[in-house]
C-alpha cells in the first residue's frame, strides 16, 4: 500500500507528530508498503520523533507567516503555491490513500487533489471549541467559514476523530472514532512511593496550568512533603506568567517547571499522581502514557476527551473550574496509599486497551474497507 501522510512539521514535540512517528512506523513494518511524509515548514531540521528508515520526507517549503491569520494576503499567496506543489507530489507519487494529519490550510483543498485518490482527514482537537460561535445569532464571518469547512469536510472519504462525543459536532456522515494509540507501555510501574504529583503537556492557557497552582496553593498546606513537577515548553509569555505567579504566592520550593523534556515516562514512573487541569481537551495521550505508567489521574471533566479515559476506578474527574474539590481530593488521594495503588492498577490495565496493536488494527481495517469501497 502506497501512503502518503501530510503535516506540517515533525520537528517539534506534539501530540499529532508523536502518533504520526507511531502510525508511519507501524506501517512502513511491512515493506510492501510505501510510506510517505510530506512536511510544509520542516525548514531543514531533523525530526524530533524516531522514523523508519525507509520512510519518504519530503518538504515542500511553504513556512507561512504563523505570527499572521492565514487569510493574511501574505498567507493566501503561500497558500496558492501550497496547493500547486501539493498537487505536484502527489501525482508523482501516486499513492492509494492520503491522510491529512495537522490543521494547516492543506485540508480545505486536498480533497479536490485528483479525486481518484481517497483522502482521510484526522482531528485531534474537540470541536465544542466553535459551538459558541457557530451558535451565535446573525451572519458573521466566523458562520460562513464553518460552512465552508462543513463541506469540505464532507468530501473527505473518511473524517478520524478520537472519541465518540464529538460525532455530534459534525454535520456528514463520513466520521469514524480511531483512539490514538499508546505511545509506550513499560515493563515496570510507578512504585508509587515518591511524594511527587506530575502534570505534563504544551504549556499554554488552555491547559489552565495558572489554575493548577492556585489548587495546588489551597492543597499544599495539607500535603507539606509533596511537590509539583510541571513539564512542556510552549507559549513563552504564558510561561513567564506562571513563573511569576509562583514566585508571587511563595510556591517556588514546591511546584517546579521543568521545561520540556524526552524522558516523559521516566519522569512519570518516579511519581505518584497525574493531574490536568485543561479547559478542553479531546483525546488527551498524556493520560494514557499516566495510566500505563501506574498512576492514578485527577482531572477537570473538561469537554469531551478526559471523560472517556477516566472513571471513578482509575481516577477522580472534578467539575470544570472547582478549584477547591479539586484541591481537597488530590489531598485525600495523596494521603490514601491504598486507594492510590488500587486506582494505580486499573489505571494501567485501562492503559492497555489502546495499545499499538489494537488501534493499528483499526486503521488497517479502515484503509482496506475505503480501497475497496473506491474498486466498487
Amino acid at each position: 500500500m502506497n501512503i502518503v501522510f501530510i503535516i506540517d512539521q515533525v520537528y517539534r514535540h506534539g501530540g499529532i507528530e508523536r502518533v504520526l512517528s507511531i502510525k508511519a512506523n507501524y506501517f512502513a513494518k511491512n515493506r510492501d508498503n510505501k510510506i510517505s511524509i510530506l512536511t510544509t515548514e520542516q525548514k531543514h531540521k531533523k525530526p524530533c520523533y524516531n522514523f523508519d528508515d525507509l520512510i519518504f520526507f519530503q518538504d515542500l517549503s511553504i513556512n507561512y507567516f504563523r505570527d499572521k491569520s492565514y487569510f493574511h494576503p501574505l498567507n493566501l499567496l503561500k497558500s496558492i503555491k501550497h496547493l500547486f506543489r501539493l498537487r505536484k507530489v502527489i501525482n508523482q507519487i501516486a499513492p492509494d490513500i492520503v491522510v491529512v494529519c495537522s490543521h494547516s490550510t492543506d485540508t480545505h483543498f486536498v480533497p479536490f487533489i485528483n479525486k481518484s485518490i481517497p483522502k482521510i482527514k484526522e482531528f485531534h482537537y474537540s470541536k465544542f471549541i466553535e459551538e459558541k460561535k457557530r451558535n451565535k445569532k446573525g451572519i458573521t464571518f466566523k458562520k460562513l467559514f464553518f460552512l465552508i469547512t462543513d463541506y469540505v469536510e464532507s468530501k473527505y472519504n473518511r473524517l478520524v476523530i478520537l472519541n465518540p462525543d464529538e460525532t455530534k459536532y459534525y454535520k456528514s456522515d463520513n466520521t469514524i472514532v480511531i483512539p490514538n494509540p499508546l505511545t509506550f507501555f513499560p515493563y515496570e510501574v510507578s512504585n508509587l512511593s515518591n511524594k511527587i504529583i506530575i502534570s505534563a503537556g504544551r504549556i499554554a492557557p488552555v491547559k489552565g496550568y495558572d489554575l493548577l497552582i492556585d489548587i495546588w496553593g489551597i492543597a499544599r498546606t495539607n500535603i507539606p512533603n509533596w511537590k509539583l513537577h510541571i513539564y512542556g515548553d510552549g507559549n513563552i509569555d504564558y510561561i513567564a506568567q506562571l513563573q511569576r505567579k509562583i514566585d508571587k504566592a511563595n510556591l517556588q520550593e514546591s511546584i517546579i517547571l521543568k521545561g520540556s523534556t524526552n524522558e516523559v515516562k521516566n519522569k512519570m514512573l518516579g511519581a505518584s499522581i497525574f493531574v490536568m487541569t485543561s479547559h478542553n481537551e479531546c483525546f488527551p495521550l498524556v493520560l494514557l502514557e499516566a495510566q500505563a505508567c501506574g498512576l492514578p489521574i485527577i482531572s477537570f471533566d473538561c469537554p469531551n476527551g478526559p471523560r472517556n479515559i477516566i472513571n471513578d476506578n482509575n481516577g477522580i474527574l472534578i467539575p470544570l473550574g472547582d478549584n477547591e474539590l479539586f484541591a481537597n481530593k488530590l489531598v485525600s488521594l495523596a494521603n490514601e496509599k491504598e486507594l492510590l495503588i488500587t486506582m494505580g492498577k486499573n489505571a494501567r490495565e485501562n492503559a492497555n486497551n489502546y495499545n499499538v496493536e489494537k488501534i493499528m488494527t483499526m486503521w488497517s481495517d479502515m484503509f482496506e474497507r475505503i480501497l475497496k469501497e473506491r474498486s466498487n
